[in-house]
């Protein structure tokens, strides 16, 4: 029994800490957040851009818009800045910059 605990806790940590996942101060945040959680936990981006473009159905025919963010947190000159991707209000992904 004892050596199959001793492997699920070494695994563990690889995959509590996996991509989409990255520490907030306190806190550890993944792309099933809310934005405005993301934002009481992490506080504003440190740079963001926004995109929109259409949205078309099968057809080709323009059925809406949608709206793109990318956020980026700087987190120090030790850890590779965070980028997390908002789609239509919501968050999509959380990677590494050091992933893209």
């Amino acid at each position: 029994m004892a050596p199959r605990l001793s492997c699920l806790l070494l695994l563990l940590p690889g995959i509590c800490l996996g991509d989409g996942f990255f520490r907030c101060g306190n806190y550890l945040v993944s792309s099933d957040i809310s934005v405005a959680d993301l934002l009481k936990k992490c506080g504003n981006p440190t740079s963001q851009t926004s995109t929109t473009g259409d949205v078309r159905n099968e057809y080709g025919v323009k059925v809406g818009t949608s709206t793109t963010q990318v956020w980026r947190y700087d987190r120090g000159s030790r850890a590779a800045a965070m980028i997390v991707t908002i789609i239509d209000g919501k968050v999509q992904s959380i990677d590494s910059e050091s992933a893209r």
